[in-house]
């Protein structure tokens, strides 16, 4: 334990300071996580860090999907559904399809199951490596809902491939009809378990006289119960998880109070971010073992790297042609709902920027180092070093040639200027505040319109979130302005739950101004 913890603590300074280089390069922190993971896995003399493969999913894919449910929005998940839906099951099973039989024909070794495992590694792409890319260019919110919401589904729906396959790699076998009932168990059990699991926890959360410190170590545990008793009933944890944490994100204004949802975005953040760097630097510590096991079953460096190149340009060609299958059906069946550009050359670049966003991370590392050592019966298990190194190989050239290509793509083909929004993010802003400042005057003139009337303290309170400024002097807020105060607070988050319920109306920004008025809660309670 003494050997390792000094080197934990070194992997989490490390992780922080490439995080703040790459903020300072304005490039994405898991390209220089991947590289960095590379380059320290052939360090000499470092401590050998082994995690035993069952335990990869349950450490690592619980919380990174519970903290992307929590974080998007259901709101535009629901508006885009079609697309979302396609991306996240139709391509996948193309892409792991495509995956399958390359490697079958082209990689010595391949079955057509290990081919289909590999596939279900690798054909998730990553939404934290796309958010943290596409940070850095201004594409608009469309596009953006859609690559989130693809990238919390499309996981789950690869998993289920690599789990068939994980089974037919060890017993030989494949029967479809069993593999059909299997696939609507899972997915119907997983949600179902997920809901379920998410109303308790609500319950919990609103029964029970828990301060912020107890309400967020009990959201960190959920995920993992949820995903742990899905696969109890041999359902999908990671539906689990995600409909869960879509239910508990819904009703995170009923039982939550303004200082867990502050405390709670901070500490959920700061853990999420270890956790994938972690895994990134992780595959790298173990890349030297992977390569001395490509070396004793007589592969060749240079052909491990030339079959990862291989399914790497796979991949990206499967998300290019999907995405202009996808616009030309939406052209011919639905053009109605055809995204909006200002050109038609534009409009049939952006399937190109789609399949340009399928860079690999977390889920894929994860899912490879979950691989078992050996099979049921204590063989090795087959190719195993070749699928860990292969997915390193696609990761690394997804990050490092999309991941950097893609900001210079949509600056130098400008293919979002000229875009016709139904408003502006500055105009709905401004919409939506001034709605606010309207609904406290009402709120104010119907319930308190006597102790407005030649009140200092009340007309000073009043200007006070008109302006929206700190005053210098508190000592106008005594016990009873406090308490019109928190219900004119609690007044404009039922206004804003109302809001959101309006399409034009981006959720994130709805998030923004419930944050703050959580803030001002707060300030009020130290006044």
């Amino acid at each position: 334990m003494h050997t390792y913890l000094p080197f934990l603590l070194a992997m989490i300074a490390a992780i922080v300071l490439l995080n703040t280089l790459a903020n300072k390069l304005k490039i994405a922190y898991p390209i220089l996580l991947v590289v960095a993971g590379l380059l320290i896995g052939f360090v000499p003399g470092l401590p050998m860090v082994r995690i035993n493969p069952d335990l990869i999913f349950f450490i690592f894919l619980p919380p990174l999907l519970f903290e992307a449910s929590w974080n998007i929005s259901f709101k535009e998940m629901k508006r885009w559904w079609r697309i979302i839906g396609s991306f996240a099951f139709l391509v996948v099973f193309f892409t792991a399809l495509s995956v399958a039989i390359v490697a079958h024909h082209f990689i010595p070794g391949f079955t057509i199951a290990l081919g289909f495992l590999l596939g279900g590694i690798v054909s998730p792409p990553d939404a934290i490596s796309t958010g943290a890319i596409t940070r850095f260019v201004k594409i608009p919110k469309t596009t953006s809902a859609i690559l989130e919401g693809e990238s919390l589904l499309n996981d789950a729906s690869s998993l289920i491939i690599f789990r068939f396959a994980l089974i037919a790699v060890g017993t030989g076998q494949f029967f479809w009809q069993e593999a059909a009932l299997t696939f609507v168990w899972m997915i119907i059990g997983g949600a179902g378990i997920g809901l379920l699991l998410a109303w308790i926890f609500v319950q919990i959360h609103k029964r029970l006289p828990l301060d912020a410190p107890s309400n967020i170590a009990l959201t960190i545990i959920e995920p993992y119960f949820m995903y742990w008793l899905a696969e109890q009933f041999h359902c999908s944890g990671v539906l689990a998880v995600v409909c869960g944490g879509l239910f508990l994100s819904s009703k995170r204004l009923i039982f939550f109070n303004s200082t867990s949802r502050i405390q709670s975005s901070s500490v959920w953040d700061s853990f999420v971010f270890i956790l994938n760097g972690f895994v990134f630097l992780i595959i790298g510590l173990e890349l030297p073992e992977i390569v001395e096991g490509l070396r004793d079953k007589g592969i060749p460096l240079w052909t491990a790297i030339c079959s990862g190149v291989l399914i790497t340009g796979v991949l990206v060609a499967a998300r290019v042609i999907s995405s202009y299958a996808a616009l030309i059906a939406t052209y011919i069946f639905r053009p109605g709902v055809m995204p909006r550009a200002s050109s038609n050359k534009r409009r049939w670049l952006m399937p190109m920027l789609l399949g340009w966003t399928g860079m690999r991370g977390v889920v894929s590392l994860a899912a490879a180092l979950a691989i078992p050592i050996t099979l049921d019966n204590g063989a090795p298990f087959p190719q195993r070093n070749l699928i860990l190194f292969i997915t390193f190989i696609v990761i690394l050239l997804t990050l490092l040639v999309q991941g950097l290509t893609l900001p210079i793509f949509i600056r130098r083909t400008r293919l979002f200027e000229g875009v016709i929004e139904e408003e502006s993010e500055e105009l709905t802003k401004q919409k939506m505040k001034q709605g606010l400042k309207e609904h406290v005057y009402q709120f104010l003139k119907n319930k308190y319109e006597t102790e407005l009337n030649g009140h200092s303290g009340m007309e000073k309170f009043l200007k006070q979130w008109e302006e929206r400024a700190k005053a210098n002097d508190d000592s106008w807020m005594n016990l009873k302005t406090k308490v019109i105060f928190v219900e004119l607070l609690e007044s404009q988050r039922q206004y804003l739950t109302e809001l959101n319920k309006d399409p034009k109306i981006d959720e994130d920004m709805i998030r923004q101004q419930l944050y703050q008025i959580d803030l001002e809660e707060e300030r009020l309670k130290i006044i």
